[in-house]
């Protein structure tokens, strides 16, 4: 993968960097993601920005400046709303981890690259470990240990497990249908308790 940062190479197997020596620098204007299916859901950015532990402010910013876009509906002009895709929510997530580490911009564009083109599958198995300045790759424990054992690893982002979590948000969040724009009402987890009441009382 592409490294950030210093860091060893990645020669001889084991994690992968993401942007640094030996690897090299993402190109730009790399083509933009597939689009999405047109029955897809999407959630607008106040629903993104409570999954993703960010405010609306740094949704925003991030989107103008192409950190992280919409992958379901950008805005086009006044009066339209941007739609994040859940694999956006994810990586929004992520890049606040990382920007909270002291992450460069530079090492986190390119690792939103990459977890932009894993499939999904990749995703969930996937370890980002990171020293503060290099970003690197883990898809077994045993990379895991390897770079930790070496002294890469200040710490780690198990990307599966903010899938899940984002997941389990989205589900409570409205969403809306991309084809037909009809909203899809989240499963507020107290409104079902109290429905779970009434029905017992």
């Amino acid at each position: 993968m592409v490294v950030t940062g210093g860091g060893r190479s990645a020669g001889g197997g084991g994690a992968v960097p993401l942007y640094g020596h030996g690897a090299e620098p993402a190109r730009q204007g790399q083509p933009p993601a597939a689009p999405a299916d047109p029955d897809e859901v999407g959630y607008r950015g106040p629903a993104a920005c409570a999954a993703a532990g960010i405010t609306y402010r740094q949704l925003d910013y991030w989107a103008r400046t192409g950190l992280v876009e919409p992958g379901v509906r950008p805005a086009h002009g006044s009066g339209t709303q941007r739609l994040y895709g859940a694999r956006d929510v994810v990586v929004l997530k992520i890049v606040k981890r990382l920007l909270d580490a002291g992450v460069s911009l530079q090492s986190i564009r390119t690792a939103v690259r990459h977890l932009r083109a894993a499939d999904a599958a990749d995703l969930r198995r996937m370890t980002l470990i990171s020293d503060g300045a290099t970003v690197y790759e883990c898809t077994s424990p045993h990379e895991v240990v390897e770079l930790l054992q070496g002294g890469q690893g200040i710490f780690g982002i198990a990307v599966g497990v903010v899938f899940s979590d984002v997941q389990a948000d989205l589900a409570q969040l409205h969403a809306e249908r991309v084809d037909t724009g009809e909203t899809l009402v989240g499963r507020n987890a107290a409104d079902e308790l109290a429905r779970r009441r009434s029905r017992a009382g």
